[in-house]
């Protein structure tokens, strides 16, 4: 079985992605969407919908190299065509996967773990500040 249908597997049980056109173009909107996943074999209309997902936000959408009906089988639905992944860790793990057959993800790759070192940068300083106001500021002896 191929890792990168294993993690939407997981992403699905996790509650981590969006499925369907309708419920991507939500998550897209409301910038919960990480990475928007488009199956092959997806219709032109979805592929312009999805083009207008994206567009003018910083999610990069990715073709994915398995059919509506392989996504279907792994995620427990109909024919899916659109996936909205709202995990940055899952999003790279999943690039990452993909990654390893297909080189052209390594552009992907690259930003979307440069995202997730950010958030990782920002959710450390939160803690920081946290500890800081709950225990006052650690001062260093001169």
């Amino acid at each position: 079985m191929d890792k990168a249908l294993n993690y939407l597997g997981i992403m699905r049980k996790a509650g981590a992605c969006a499925v369907g056109e309708t419920d991507c173009g939500a998550a897209c909107r409301a910038g919960k969407a990480k990475l928007l996943l488009l199956a092959a074999d997806a219709s032109d209309n979805a592929r312009s919908r999805a083009k207008g997902f994206v567009y003018g936000r910083k999610i990069p959408l990715v073709i994915l190299p398995y059919t509506k009906m392989e996504l279907a089988g792994k995620l427990g639905r109909g024919a899916v065509s659109m996936i909205a992944v709202n995990d940055l860790g899952l999003a790279v793990a999943l690039i990452k996967a993909l990654a390893e057959n297909d080189r052209t993800h390594d552009e992907t790759v690259a930003v979307l773990e440069e995202k997730l070192e950010q958030a990782n940068k920002r959710k450390a300083e939160k803690q920081a500040h946290e500890r800081n106001k709950k225990f006052g500021k650690r001062r260093t002896k001169a």
